[in-house]
């Protein structure tokens, strides 16, 4: 056989493999779940260490909470997948647990102790818009399919960074994503100039949606 012939005999038996090993690991490894969840958490200088703690321990509470649990139990997939995010500025944010999925408590205490691994890094100035953009984009990453994307925020105050919040969250939800906002009422850091006085409305109006 020649060369030209037994190149060719090579790539119809690779072509006949493909074909009954079925499409690449990535696509065959899609795991089914109710909710892929993103949790993206302001750490901006304007977020105090109480605020930081008090971020981090609601999280923590809310993942183990025996309701929360018995929820996700009760999905039709019995699990969700969680990524967790600490932002700042246009251009800076972390993933501090990536892609996980939670089915039961252990599930759930994994990733609170990786959440608690080490210590919030705080950076200069607050996107909200820059937090939905990121987060939006890790659900291409996910390695699972929910039935909803969902992207829960949290910070202490308003967008002073980066592409208009309203404008980017509606780009979002036209993906098919939910966006709740976990506004923290408080005071405290270094960027009360940027404070406004009814965040709670601000959230519910820029950037819930």
């Amino acid at each position: 056989m020649s060369a030209l012939g037994r190149t060719r005999h090579w790539l119809s038996g690779a072509a006949a493999l493909a074909l009954l090993l079925g499409p690449p690991t990535r696509s065959s490894a899609i795991e089914p779940v109710d909710v892929e969840l993103v949790l993206a958490v302001d750490v901006s200088l304007s977020m105090s260490p109480a605020e930081l703690e008090i971020q981090r321990r609601g999280y923590a509470a809310a993942l183990t909470d025996d309701n929360v649990l018995k929820a996700i139990a009760d999905g039709v997939h019995g699990k969700i997948a969680v990524t967790y995010v600490e932002w700042a500025g246009t251009r800076w944010q972390r993933v501090v647990v990536p892609w996980t999925a939670i089915a039961n408590r252990a599930d759930a205490e994994r990733i609170v102790a990786q959440m608690n691994a080490r210590p919030p890094d705080s950076a200069r100035r607050t996107s909200i818009s820059g937090a939905l953009a990121f987060g939006s984009d890790l659900f291409a990453e996910s390695g699972f399919q929910g039935t909803k994307r969902v992207i829960d925020v949290s910070g202490d105050g308003p967008n002073n960074q980066g592409a208009p919040v309203d404008i980017t969250r509606d780009e979002v939800v036209r993906q098919g994503i939910t966006i709740n906002g976990l506004p923290l009422m408080t005071r405290g850091g270094y960027g009360g100039a940027f404070d406004v006085g009814n965040l709670d409305r601000y959230y519910s109006d820029c950037v819930i949606g």
